[in-house]
């Protein structure tokens, strides 16, 4: 077992799943507060790096390609701030992340888990109801329905009409874009067979809200495309609409752990000794991370 309390948020690793809460406050990113406590199991993981720098580091969990909803609607585009899969470590727990890093690449390689893409969502979406936008109006879902609402600052094609709702099963895409320097963003909604790329502009487009990033928390519109989108068929025909459950393993994942498993644990206990002594991890720390290793021994 393994945990780390930032700031920033407090990671836990139980030897299965890496407990990930975010901190509370100005400094915490809207997107990660709203997003909200994250259970990411360990055969989502690709893999897991602590960067260090002068005032700290940050530690980053790599996910597997489709593991997570939130990571496939925002297609790269998160800001480090934002994104839920990294922690802000202060320079006094520089080492604590070390061994936090070291637990879950052990587990990583005793489990044998592949690092390849997933066919079907590991994680959950967001939680619904949900909501965010900003720019000319907000997007909101519950499940079933989508619905966009206009602001005074939207074009008078959007608020002619009134607000816009419609159900999930009219939706065929889901695209979520963040402002970028003087280009404005958008969240916009593909309803039956026309491609994205043929629609009007976000700002006149009933079914997209036009994101102009003068907010932070205009980046809560990846929230909603995500919890769309894990409602939609792959292009595969495939609904990941819900978490899985486990799939048969791979030949890989079934495989024995191997021969020197047993001294990796072996140098890690001599790890945990070495750091208790040199007083980085504390007392109970120390106890509780000697107790998992001995129990996977």
């Amino acid at each position: 077992m393994a945990e780390i309390i930032q700031r920033d948020g407090t990671w836990h690793f139980d030897g299965e799943t890496v407990r990930i809460v975010p901190g509370r406050g100005k400094g915490i990113h809207p997107l990660r507060q709203e997003l909200g406590e994250r259970a990411v199991p360990l055969r989502a993981l690709a893999g897991i790096s602590f960067e260090p720098d002068r005032k700290g580091g940050r530690l980053r969990l790599r996910l597997r390609d489709g593991a997570c909803p939130v990571l496939r609607a925002a297609d790269g585009r998160l800001k480090d701030a934002a994104d839920p899969y990294q922690l802000t470590v202060e320079k006094d727990r520089s080492g604590v992340a070390e061994y936090f890093a070291d637990e879950v690449r052990d587990a990583l390689r005793i489990e044998q888990v592949p690092t390849g893409a997933v066919d079907g969502f590991l994680l959950p979406g967001p939680a619904v109801p949900v909501a965010g936008g900003g720019g000319d109006g907000t997007a909101s879902f519950d499940g079933e329905t989508v619905r966009l609402t206009w602001n005074w600052k939207a074009k008078e094609v959007k608020t002619s009409g009134g607000p816009v709702a419609f159900p999930v099963s009219e939706v065929t895409g889901v695209h979520w874009m963040p402002a970028i320097g003087l280009e404005n963003g958008h969240l916009r909604f593909v309803r039956g067979g026309g491609p994205a790329a043929s629609a009007p502009e976000a700002e006149y487009d009933p079914y997209s809200l036009d994101l102009w990033g003068l907010s932070k928390k205009e980046y809560t519109a990846v929230l909603v495309a995500a919890a769309v989108l894990v409602r939609l068929p792959d292009a595969a025909g495939r609904a990941p609409a819900a978490v899985p459950a486990a799939s048969p393993a791979a030949p890989a994942e079934l495989a024995a752990p191997a021969s020197d498993d047993h001294d990796v644990l072996l140098r890690r206990l001599r790890e945990l000794g070495e750091l208790h002594r040199s007083g980085v991890l504390t007392d109970d720390e120390f106890a509780a991370a000697k107790q998992a290793v001995l129990k996977r021994l």
